[in-house]
């Protein structure tokens, strides 16, 4: 199985931090949408609610109209809240299950480490990067998907595939073409945007090989291309089964935040197609939330993925 130090390091500081400062909150907030306040136990006047802030009994949580907030638990389950008004913070407690949450907390707890404002001055400044125009970089194509250019190892059975285009492109569609290892055709889609989504079970697409060759190709100029790009199964899926099945267990309902800790199972394990699939179907389910767009982000700079650099 690959291994991460630096999530390792990650993991070994926050539990320590966890044992130290578990009775000092009830919640950690993972993601924000919306004009969200807290007033906190003893003070005042509400103030803004921000992402990685904590949450105590004594607080008060108020959801403004098209609320999104995405809250772990100190016992690592999660909890959303979608509905407008104050919330006290001790009721909110009191509708988490906190029976069986040893796998989901480990993950729960990495992620609220890697979305702390307080460790990422430059947090919200980093997702404006995402709009900014692309250059060439030096014998790269002119479509650049965004997985890893190695080892892209997928478990699951949907990959979730998205592209950079270089700056000036014009290009709205694209043809995604899927082959064999035996360089046969079993898929081709038209694509307006610039993600398509891959289901490894169905038709031509089912092999015993367990080898996609994808490439991406703008519809009116073929010469726009990402190149070949092979996604595989790992060598030994059976080695992810048991953490899956324990995360499955405890982990039941489909939602983003949810999908947010499945992306960070599948980081750990190094099965990054995955994760990037998880995270984006986060991102599609609720398109508003920026926290999703910059986890998605970091994922992809955590691993080595290249983008086309942005103009400063």
């Amino acid at each position: 199985m690959r291994k991460f130090v630096s999530i390792a390091t990650t993991l070994m500081f926050v539990f320590a931090f966890g044992v130290a400062n578990g009775q000092g909150y009830t919640f950690r907030v993972l993601a924000n949408k919306g004009q969200n306040k807290v007033m906190k136990e003893g003070a005042a006047s509400a103030v803004a609610l921000k992402t990685g802030a904590t949450l105590s009994d004594g607080d008060q949580l108020i959801a403004s109209q098209g609320a999104y907030i995405g809250l772990m638990h100190k016992s690592g389950k999660t909890l959303e809240v979608r509905t407008p008004g104050t919330k006290k913070v001790s009721d909110l407690a009191k509708m988490v299950n906190t029976k069986s949450a040893s796998v989901s907390s480990r993950y729960a707890k990495f992620l609220a480490n890697k979305m702390n404002e307080k460790e990422k001055p430059n947090y919200r400044q980093r997702l404006n990067a995402t709009g900014a125009a692309k250059r060439a970089l030096a014998g790269d194509e002119s479509i650049k998907a965004l997985i890893p250019a190695e080892d892209a190892s997928i478990l699951g059975d949907k990959a979730i595939v998205t592209w950079d285009i270089l700056e000036g492109m014009d290009e709205k569609v694209f043809i995604v073409t899927v082959k064999n290892i035996f360089d046969e055709e079993i898929m081709k889609e038209e694509v307006a945007g610039n993600s398509v989504t891959l289901d490894f079970t169905s038709g031509e697409m089912q092999n015993e090989e367990g080898l996609w060759i994808i490439n991406v190709t703008a519809k009116e100029n073929t010469d726009v291309s990402s190149g070949d790009i092979a996604i595989k199964r790992p060598e030994n899926p059976a080695q992810y089964a048991e953490g899956l099945s324990s995360l499955q267990a405890e982990v039941e309902e489909d939602s983003p935040l949810n999908k947010v800790i499945y992306a960070s199972f599948y980081e750990e394990n190094g099965l990054i197609v995955d994760a990037l699939t998880a995270i984006e179907e986060a991102i599609q389910m609720n398109p508003d939330v920026d926290d999703f767009k910059i986890l998605k982000k970091d994922i992809i700079e955590r691993n080595g993925i290249k983008v086309y650099k942005e103009e400063e």
